[in-house]
């Protein structure tokens, strides 16, 4: 938990799950929370409860499929507080179902939201980072992100491209001195699978999550420690699943 006190830290994704844990997390390290998401009432309300334990957190509504709305959450994380010191690129959908279904607005969707919203995360929050030759972008991916299955195929394809935008954003800001990291989990307690439409899919995947998930705060611990170390310490990747997770 070193070298996270007083860090501004902008969390996309932060009104349920891994967005959620984390931004509780960080903020009882004594960071200052800046969460985004659709959902404002709940952002809100987690912002209301972090402030009331003595915490710092801001909400403001964000879709990351807006890249207007993505660079409004971090200009105004830099005016309210002065500076960015850490972008967690955690928005993303799960929607899965075989190719031969044609769920073409599901695929577009995710295309929106896992690519697109890291990439507008990414545009907003780099040049405040560049000028200041200081701060951290973690981006989040998915065991998909590194193992294909039948009936995830456009999700795993936007696992993977998340890796190579990290991958390619590392090389890119070493004359900065920024850091990077891709964080991929595997069956995590979270929201994700209910965006699943397809019934006998998503059937299996609740009874998988029911017996296999483990809770959202490993997550936020894995942030917190890849965000604690000094700062010629650069982690990466993680990839991190349940104990009984085979794939």
């Amino acid at each position: 938990m070193e070298n996270i006190q007083g860090k501004i830290i902008v969390i996309t994704g932060a009104s349920s799950g891994l967005g959620e844990a984390t931004a509780r997390h960080l903020a009882a390290a004594g960071a200052t929370v800046v969460l985004g998401a659709r959902r404002t009432d709940r952002i809100e309300q987690l912002a209301r409860e972090i402030n009331n334990q003595g915490g710092k957190a801001l909400a403001l509504q964000t879709d990351v499929t807006d890249a207007v709305q993505v660079k409004v959450l971090v200009d105004t994380a830099v005016k309210e507080f002065g500076r960015i010191d850490v972008l967690i690129n955690n928005a993303g959908l799960m929607p899965q179902s075989p190719l031969d279904r044609y769920k073409i607005d599901e695929w577009d969707r995710m295309i929106d939201v896992n690519i697109k919203g890291v990439l507008y995360g990414i545009a907003a929050a780099l040049p405040h980072m560049q000028q200041q030759k200081a701060g951290h972008i973690i981006n989040v991916s998915s065991v998909a992100g590194h193992k294909v299955r039948a009936g995830g195929a456009v999700y795993a394809a936007t696992k993977h491209a998340v890796r190579v935008i990290s991958e390619g954003l590392r090389e890119e800001v070493k004359p900065y001195g920024l850091r990077t990291t891709i964080i991929s989990l595997g069956a995590v307690d979270t929201e994700l699978p209910n965006s699943i439409s397809e019934p006998d899919i998503a059937q299996g995947f609740q009874e998988f999550y029911q017996n296999y998930a483990i809770p959202a705060d490993s997550f936020a611990r894995v942030v917190a420690f890849a965000i604690s170390q000094p700062a010629e310490v650069d982690v990466n990747e993680i990839l991190y699943r349940p104990t009984q997770q085979v794939y």
